[in-house]
């Protein structure tokens, strides 16, 4: 039976999110089939999608948060006009303002996106009182904001909220771990705008969660179409030099969204492209956009081609022309990218790195870099791969589990399916993993070492302690252990619990071993 609950052990934390509390016998199950149990979720397609009350689409959020907008700076401008004491700001200047504000470049964003998170964090260490660590209850009102929240906030949280509820309630959570491992390869971040914020959970929705066990290519493309993405890295603002539009504003490239899709979403850094394959796809992809607040392009929030502002002829990208036909030129680019060799080296690498080993085992790489040029791109035969390989499951488990995998672990360990998003919320915010907002374009870091910090250990002891302050009264940690790992539990984490001085310090202890943290 020890080696059956070994197996389940890596089931449940290596490829989920460990298992759930209560009397839903995930580990009993996973040890009778660990590979079935894991591979059970991949022949479910449709339940990776993510449908709840209340979730609208792109253009729906879009023209809600532009509604939303336009009542402010009604507000504010009927608050300008009661106080006509005040000197008007020069036209100059709010040119000025307005100018710096259109062209906020991707290196301001992003210490503006850190400086965010600090002071998120301060905020989140405020409020995590112990009174409010119970996953599943909203925090008190003390710790509630003080104003209503706006309809970018509430979108937010609701997103925020259907995302964690789901993650908690599946039978392992390969599903769902494959989709925060896409959502992070492709990511945005949502201290960019109010736009962002709008459209984080909705862009992982519609761009992400449908292609998770589809083709790459077609993630891809649905990635680099999406508003919140073009909007992410100023595609919006990008015009071909000798288009309509750019011979008219005197505009030209931004090479954001071409780079990133170059050096992290495919090819990879040294993957063989250079400079000038970076400014041809930019050129390709001018007049990728998503209609404004008027609607004169299209409904607005939607993606649109803005054949205006795109830059006219055909262009040389990697050694092969693209002929000039509008959208339909920078759609097959992407497609080739898609099959490139080093874009299946890239993919197989940082997939092998997220689920098995931060040094990903050359053969397994070699293995699933196979299978993704053979299947084109398939994401559920790479997925399968990755479970039937001998390595996923021999390799020890000394990767360290991410603040976000962290917290869903303990939930479903603790069986507690949240009503409201606050905790968890804070808790990211405090771990330096915000939801959705990571620093910069290439994601949050994958590796143990990047979790595990003295000081990023200390903050989960702070938060598993609070747990267990909160929750340990009315929960024996060594029934829990069992539930956790059974008899894969070392018997030093069983000595350690049994030595605690409450059931507080217990769970608290338990929450931190190994067979929690790692994965």
């Amino acid at each position: 039976m020890a080696r059956d609950s070994q197996a389940a052990l890596v089931a449940l934390n290596r490829f989920g999110f460990g298992p759930r509390g209560g009397a839903s016998g995930d580990l009993v199950n996973a040890a009778s089939d660990a590979r079935g149990f894991v591979k059970a979720e991949l022949a479910r397609p449709h339940g990776v999608l993510l449908e709840a009350p209340g979730l609208q689409s792109t253009p729906q959020l879009g023209q809600a948060a532009f509604a939303y907008q336009d009542e402010v700076k009604q507000a504010r401008e009927a608050a300008k006009a009661a106080t006509p004491t005040e000197a008007p700001v020069p036209p100059a200047e709010q040119k000025a303002d307005n100018q710096l504000r259109r062209n906020l470049s991707l290196n301001t964003v992003t210490n503006e996106i850190a400086g965010q998170q600090m002071a998120d964090a301060k905020q989140a260490g405020a409020t995590l009182k112990p009174d409010s660590m119970q996953p599943g209850v909203s925090a008190p009102a003390a710790a509630k904001p003080a104003q209503p929240l706006n309809v970018i906030q509430k979108t937010f949280r609701a997103e925020a909220l259907a995302r964690l509820q789901r993650a908690m309630l599946v039978d392992c959570g390969f599903t769902e771990r494959l989709v925060v491992f896409w959502s992070n390869h492709f990511c945005i971040s949502a201290s960019k705008g109010e736009l962002a914020r709008m459209w984080a959970g909705a862009f992982e929705r519609e761009a992400i969660r449908p292609h998770v066990l589809g083709r790459f290519a077609d993630m891809l493309k649905a990635v680099e179409q999406h508003p919140a993405m073009l909007f992410f890295l100023d595609n919006q603002q990008s015009l071909g030099p000798d288009s309509r539009a750019g011979q008219n504003r005197k505009r030209g490239l931004n090479e954001n969204l071409a780079r990133e899709i170059m050096e992290l979403h495919t090819l990879g850094v040294g993957g063989g492209y250079t400079q000038g394959d970076v400014t041809s796809l930019a050129r390709i992809i001018t007049g990728w956009t998503f209609a404004g607040r008027k609607g004169q392009l299209g409904a607005p929030g939607a993606f649109v081609f803005n054949a205006n502002a795109h830059q006219p002829g055909p262009q040389v990208l990697l050694g092969k022309t693209y002929e000039a036909n509008g959208l339909a030129q920078g759609e097959a680019a992407l497609a080739d990218i898609a099959r490139h060799p080093s874009t299946a080296n890239f993919i197989a690498t940082k997939f092998v790195r997220h689920f098995v080993a931060d040094d990903p085992p050359p053969a397994l790489v070699a293995r699933l870099r196979d299978v993704f040029v053979k299947t084109d791109g398939d994401l559920k035969a790479l997925a399968t791969a990755l479970v039937d390989s001998d390595e996923a499951w021999k390799a020890p488990l000394t990767k360290m589990r991410s603040p976000y995998d962290f917290l869903v672990a303990s939930g479903r360990l603790l069986a507690r399916v949240p009503e409201d998003p606050g905790f968890y919320l804070n808790s990211l915010n405090l771990l330096g993993q915000p939801l959705w907002t990571p620093a910069g374009p290439n994601g949050f870091p994958d590796t143990a070492a990047a979790w595990a910090a003295p000081e990023g250990i200390k903050l989960r002891l702070d938060i598993a302690s609070q747990m267990g302050a909160r929750l340990g009264p009315n929960i024996d940690p060594l029934d829990l252990l069992e539930f956790a790992a059974a008899d894969a539990a070392s018997a030093e984490t069983r000595r350690t619990i049994e030595r605690a001085e409450s059931r507080q310090q217990a769970l608290a202890l338990l929450l931190m071993s190994p067979e929690i943290q790692r994965r």
